[in-house]
């Protein structure tokens, strides 16, 4: 039976502070789901780079990208599989037909163990003094990575993604509503500050709930969220690593677009460039 309008589901943001020990982190993540499904919660949404990250990220990256159904997707999986939960995550991908660079990759499992979507991070971090793109291979533009959870359509972004709002529009536009952003939010000047007044945006301005998972500091800026559909902060992670769990429900983003119809009221639509 498909989940009613009205019935609340439990979506988990997971922050930690991924390391270049690919197993250390598998069992980190483990730990954090299993923490986070003891508090109720049936998607758990962990950072950006969740499979392999220093703070000096570049060529040291590429000998530990995987393939999609490589051994992280396939640890992912078996513990969606065990806990009977969705899991999202960041990934290294190994990028084909390119041996100096990678894709930075998202992957969301289902509680069978499947890889239900990917998502290749389009927009790379070429600013505040870095360049992904020098290790990266941006992904393609027509991905509309989505998938299904307990009455909501899914959609899949990942951190500098959250300054184009041309992103989520195109998710929302494909069906999403919810959508998860796992980040590796670099600390800096005003940085926090950008992180929360742009995850609220994209939620208010597309009347939708994000999800929002960053690394822990001190590389990280922290304060993973889920933000609702009139950009109320429902659960903060601060600096810690922990786990938040949030109710949400379609029922909210029906109430709230009543109110606000702006997706109905919008004039443009958005197109690649």
């Amino acid at each position: 039976m498909a989940p009613s309008e009205n019935a609340a589901a439990a979506v988990a943001v997971a922050q930690f502070a991924p390391g270049d020990d690919t197993a250390a982190n598998l069992a980190e993540i483990t730990r954090l789901a299993e923490l986070a499904v003891a508090r109720g919660a049936r998607l758990v949404v962990f950072p950006e780079y969740s499979s392999y990250f220093t703070a000096a990220m570049g060529a040291d990256s590429v000998p530990f990208a995987q393939e999609l159904d490589g051994e992280f997707s396939g640890a992912l999986g078996a513990l969606a599989a065990r806990l009977g939960i969705h899991l999202v995550a960041g990934m290294i991908e190994a990028a084909p037909g390119d041996v100096q660079r990678v894709h930075n990759t998202l992957i969301a499992v289902d509680p069978s163990g499947a890889v239900v979507a990917s998502y290749r991070k389009m927009h790379l971090y070429d600013a505040f003094g870095q360049k992904e793109s020098d290790w990266v291979v941006a992904g393609a533009l027509d991905q509309k990575p989505l998938f299904s959870w307990e009455g909501f359509t899914v959609g899949l972004q990942t951190c500098y993604d959250v300054r184009f709002p041309e992103v989520t529009r195109r998710l929302v536009d494909a069906g999403a509503d919810l959508v998860l952003l796992p980040a590796e939010w670099v600390r800096g000047p005003l940085k926090e500050h950008h992180w929360r007044t742009l995850v609220t945006a994209r939620a208010l301005e597309n009347t939708i709930f994000v999800a929002a998972a960053d690394h822990a500091p001190p590389v990280g800026a922290g304060n993973s969220m889920v933000v609702d559909p009139m950009g109320v902060e429902l659960v903060t992670v601060g600096e810690a690593v922990e786990v938040a769990v949030a109710w949400i429900s379609p029922s909210r983003i029906a109430e709230v677009r009543r109110v606000n119809p702006a997706l109905a009221l919008r004039r443009f639509g958005v197109v690649p460039r």
